[in-house]
């Protein structure tokens, strides 16, 4: 594939965060399921609606640039998403493997920070304002989640797994 301009860069970058997206959706539900803490849970089912109307909106812009969002597919979230089922699949104690779901969401949640920002970044320049309003309430409500997730480690997930370690790994 041949990427010579900023718009086709703009538009790749969109079909990559649509298979992002998409695939969160479907891996959310699974990270909610395997979550012992019903506050971990619920942040996870919270932020799948959130991760919905992403979706939408990514299709939104795509369909105002006549493109269509399949094509792509977001390594990089397949990646994230196979490191999120090992947590799941792995033999841990029940709030050791809530922090190891904290730890997988959180980045996923830093790659689209990251991917929003330049989506940001790259709609200003083009001249895509109402694209780049988007991206920037889709960056503020992963900033937010991010936040989310680090106060619900570092005020229960985290100490909690560490209270039942085994006393020989302490």
């Amino acid at each position: 594939m041949k990427i010579n301009t900023l718009e086709e860069l703009y538009v790749d970058q969109l079909r990559d965060m649509h298979s992002a997206e998409k695939q969160l959706t479907k891996a959310l539900p699974k990270l909610a399921k395997a979550a012992s803490s019903p506050e971990l849970r619920k942040a996870f089912e919270s932020h799948l609606k959130v991760t919905q109307e992403h979706l939408k909106r990514i299709d939104g812009i795509l369909t105002n640039l006549k493109k269509k969002p399949g094509g792509k597919v977001c390594e990089a979230t397949v990646g994230l998403v196979e490191e999120g089922t090992e947590i799941i699949d792995a033999e841990a104690e029940e709030t050791v493997r809530d922090a190891g779901l904290i730890v997988a969401a959180q980045k996923v949640e830093h790659y689209e920070i990251a991917s929003y920002g330049c989506l940001r970044a790259h709609a200003t320049i083009l001249g895509r304002n109402s694209d780049a309003r988007l991206h920037e309430k889709t960056l503020e409500e992963e900033k937010e989640a991010d936040r989310a997730l680090t106060e619900l480690a570092t005020r229960a997930v985290n100490p909690m797994a560490n209270a039942e370690a085994a006393p020989s790994t302490k």
